[in-house]
């Protein structure tokens, strides 16, 4: 009979492992209540019960988690181990079944009922030892996979029990199979338990045996690879699996033959394919080519969706979702009535360049919808490595195709709208140059064959049309940007703001915030008052971010039931929003000396400058403050050493840079400053405090000087007048080479303003100064 006794130990769960009696192993602790409980196992005998989870994945198992019957153990030694976990050398002792469970916080321990096996062995047991061991014995020359040591140590074990668990512990058995081993008190039964398994085993390793020897006279090719994979389909249908490897090769076979590759492409597809059957599923290899051959797959090769040929359908959707941005409509328009007499024309390849929030991307997905074609965007802000756009070699760990690829699976068809955001945002560094692999993705001539490092196939670009989207183009590399049709978005004017906001941006507010017209209503003369005084942009983000302020006030005030309709007047806008954040309009409020108002082109736009001058007693000192960029500190040197030059003529003392310090200073010294737009500015600012004589409020000027006074064109004068219109200046003073520019400028803006173009400073003094020279 076995013998029982209860006690009450210290409880270790163990994930997908299972200790038998008479058993010594390693073990790896780390969670911390299993910490806990071995901490108190060492101060108590070193006594410590060992139960299987049921499932391995839980952390901290309760008590319906943990099997009942385990094993009562002594652990013999403790080794800390530098990432943290303990290492542990456990001795099985015996059975034992919990029937109470303790949680202590820190550790759980458990009240056992401890069952050790009888050492005395009757006739029955000892034949089916025997019987065990010899059946044990075929097992092992069979598999091959335990020692004659083994058996050896194992023969001369008399003690029934303790021979049925070492056993078990040498069979390839399923957590589930050991632990109904376990659960076995009655040693009969165990042993009756383990010759049923080792002859099922030992008839499952005959029968590979004989398939295997079937298999080998049936060949008659001997390569190592042929025999295996006869094997496996001899071992399939053995047990009647379809699907095996050999069901997953046909399926990508199939999926290959419709996916509608070039030929070539093809051939490349079914050689991988090929190699894939033959190379066994645990190779990492397999996981490789399984990979690539599915991106083959996924790829759009023929599929596209047909063009809407409709120009009066196509100028509708643009004109529903934008207002205004008429030059990129209408080539869009133009590009549509080519495709529509030609049948075929290469993809265009757009550059939308302008300040934030003036709507570029949102273009680009209406482009889109209007060309009734599928849209995608890939984001090359911060892409630094030349990877990210050809992809990577499949020979490095973890390699795939670049984001133009990628792009084009997420597409789905081959000719999509494709969206290359912020591409004036790329860098580079010692993994390559990712704008020198752009100029293939987006060169006409060459992307009908676009290489990706990780596809290694041609793939025809040509169709798709691909629209990037940036702020400055002074940060794109010429070569890139001389493959691009760059079309301009300058800022809105306010008519143009009051517009969109109406049309679109209000609207969309509403409804996100649950609101109607039957309980907001937003006045036009707040609506301008917010885009004057709360808001000072070129696009319309931050008016948007404003009206989202007012819909979620007039909902606070709605639901508090204080009103059931809010009219937003200009009085109302700065109870709701508070003091105005802008003064509407940056221009001088009276005439001044040595204050000029200069035009600046930005990242974000156009913005005004104010250029100030002071005159005082020094020794001829040239001081340069407003954190200025070199371009601009050479327009003042410039500017200073022609006055210096026609000093008399301006009636100025010829020595007054020896008996006095200029200043000039730019205001907002923390903003970055440069350009080549602030030399007649300077000049002009110069001459006035020189002179004394005050300069107009409502002139702004842009231009470049030379040692000679001659005035140099400039850029960005659409932008440029967009932000003189803002700041209620009248007057602009510009480059008589830029007249050009002035088509480009909207109407309204050029109603409101007077521009006074000019060739030389001479004509810059005569209309921005006031008064006779002194």
């Amino acid at each position: 009979m076995a013998k029982k006794k209860e006690m009450i130990v210290p409880l270790l769960p163990l994930r997908g492992l299972l200790v038998y009696p008479t058993m010594v192993l390693h073990l790896d602790v780390g969670r911390e209540k299993s910490v806990q409980a071995l901490e108190k196992a060492m101060m108590e005998e070193h006594i410590i019960f060992l139960a299987t989870q049921k499932d391995a994945a839980i952390d901290n198992p309760e008590e319906e988690d943990i099997y009942q019957i385990g094993t009562l153990s002594r652990v013999k030694q403790m080794l800390k181990l530098p990432n943290g976990t303990i290492r542990v050398l456990v001795e099985g002792l015996s059975r034992g079944e919990i029937t109470n469970f303790y949680d202590h916080d820190e550790y759980v321990s458990v009240q056992v009922k401890i069952t050790e096996d009888p050492t005395k062995r009757d006739i029955e047991e000892e034949a089916l030892m025997r019987s065990l061991l010899d059946y044990f014995e075929q097992y092992i020359k069979l598999s091959k996979k335990v020692s004659a040591e083994t058996y050896a140590t194992i023969s001369d074990i008399e003690e029934p029990g303790r021979m049925a668990d070492l056993i078990a512990s040498h069979l390839p058995l399923k957590m589930k199979e050991k632990q109904d081993i376990l659960e076995i008190f009655n040693v009969k039964e165990r042993l009756n338990k383990l010759i049923s398994i080792i002859n099922n085993e030992r008839e499952v390793l005959n029968l590979e045996k004989k398939i295997g020897q079937r298999v080998k006279r049936s060949m008659e090719r001997t390569q190592k690879e042929y025999y295996l994979r006869e094997q496996m389909k001899a071992i399939q249908k053995e047990l009647g699996d379809k699907e095996g490897k050999t069901g997953e090769v046909s399926t990508l076979k199939g999926k290959i033959e419709e996916a509608g590759m070039p030929q070539s492409v093809k051939e490349t597809a079914l050689k991988e394919l090929d190699r894939y059957e033959k190379i066994p599923s645990s190779s990492a290899e397999s996981a490789v080519i399984r990979n690539y051959i599915e991106w083959l797959i996924s790829l759009p090769w023929t599929k596209a969706t047909e063009d809407q040929l409709d120009i009066k359908h196509s100028e509708k959707v643009l004109n529903e979702d934008h207002y205004g941005l008429d030059k990129v409509k209408e080539r869009v328009l133009e590009y549509l009535a080519v495709q529509k007499l030609t049948q075929s024309l290469k993809g265009p390849i757009l550059c939308l360049v302008g300040p934030p929030g003036v709507g570029k991307t949102s273009l680009a997905r209406s482009i889109a919808k209007s060309l009734n074609r599928n849209f995608v965007r890939v984001s090359l802000g911060g892409v630094r490595d030349e990877s990210e756009i050809r992809g990577h070699r499949r020979t490095y760990v973890g390699a795939m195709p670049g984001r133009v690829i990628q792009g084009m699976k997420k597409a789905g068809t081959i000719n999509p709208v494709f969206l290359l955001d912020e591409i004036d945002k790329m860098s580079s560094d010692f993994r390559g140059d990712p704008s020198a692999a752009m100029l293939e993705v987006l060169d006409p001539e060459q992307n009908h064959n676009f290489s990706d490092h990780y596809i290694e196939e041609p793939y025809d670009l040509s169709k798709v049309m691909f629209i990037a989207t940036a702020n400055n183009l002074s940060t794109i590399p010429g070569p890139l940007l001389d493959r691009m049709e760059v079309i301009t978005i300058a800022g809105y004017t306010e008519v143009e703001k009051v517009h969109i906001a109406k049309d679109h941006l209000l609207p969309k507010q509403m409804e996100e915030h649950g609101l109607t017209k039957g309980n907001m209503q937003l006045r036009e003369e707040a609506l301008l008052k917010l885009i004057r005084m709360y808001t000072r942009e070129a696009g319309v983000r931050n008016l948007e971010r404003q009206l989202a302020t007012l819909s979620r006030k007039t909902a606070k005030l709605i639901v508090s039931e204080e009103q059931n309709k809010v009219i937003i007047t200009e009085k109302r806008l700065e109870e709701l929003l508070g003091k105005p954040k802008f003064r509407y309009g940056q221009a001088e409020i009276e005439d001044q000396v040595g204050v000029v108002t200069g035009l600046a082109y930005t990242a974000f736009g156009g913005d005004t400058l104010s250029i100030e001058v002071s005159v005082v007693p020094g020794k001829g000192k040239l001081l340069l403050t407003g954190k200025l960029g070199d371009v601009m500190k050479e327009s003042a040197q410039a500017a200073f050493s022609y006055i210096r030059s026609r000093a008399s003529e301006f009636n100025i003392d010829p020595e007054f840079n020896e008996k006095n310090d200029i200043h000039i200073h730019v205001p907002e010294g923390a903003v970055p400053k440069d350009g080549p737009s602030a030399g007649i500015t300077i000049a002009t600012a110069l001459v006035s405090a020189l002179t004394g004589r005050a300069v107009r409020k409502e002139v702004g000027m842009t231009g470049e000087i030379t040692l000679r006074g001659r005035v140099l064109p400039i850029g960005g004068l659409k932008e440029k007048s967009l932000s003189a219109h803002r700041a209620g200046l009248k007057t602009i003073i510009a480059p008589k080479e830029n007249e050009k520019d002035l088509d480009d400028i909207p109407e309204s803006v050029r109603n409101d303003l007077k521009y006074i173009l000019v060739s030389h400073l001479d004509e810059v003094l005569k209309h921005a100064l006031v008064g006779e020279k002194k």
